[in-house]
């Protein structure tokens, strides 16, 4: 009887065998084809910068009648990201709203806050 169970466990072993797969050896990878995904523009070229800039210096017109505001306006637009001057100028471009809201943003930030204050002391 202890045989037949030796016999009968080797036998299921040597049948289970067969049915392991084949596991695959890591070998170097493939370059697959590039996947085309839409990215947002990282270069600012001229027109948009002077669209951005524009923009911006018509919401700070607006909050400042009266004053030369080239000054402010140079603090917001060297303390934007390239990517928020690219959102400005294509919201402008497409008559949308909520560029004031960009500018604001801008504006609050504490080196865009410095830079006005000491441009309004040397005004």
């Amino acid at each position: 009887m202890r045989f037949n169970l030796i016999a009968a466990f080797g036998l299921t072993a040597a049948t289970l065998a067969g049915c392991v797969a084949p596991v695959p050896v890591a070998g170097p990878a493939v370059p697959s084809a590039p996947v085309s995904t839409p990215t947002t523009p990282t270069v600012l070229d001229a027109a948009s910068r002077t669209v951005a800039r524009n923009v911006v210096n018509s919401e700070m017109q607006k909050r400042l009648p009266g004053v030369d505001v080239s000054p402010y306006t140079d603090c917001v637009v060297n303390n934007a990201s390239t990517a928020e001057l690219i959102d400005i100028a294509q919201a402008s471009r497409a008559g949308a709203s909520g560029t004031a809201d960009s500018v604001a943003s801008i504006v609050s930030r504490p080196a865009t806050t410095q830079c006005i204050a000491s441009a309004a002391r040397s005004a």
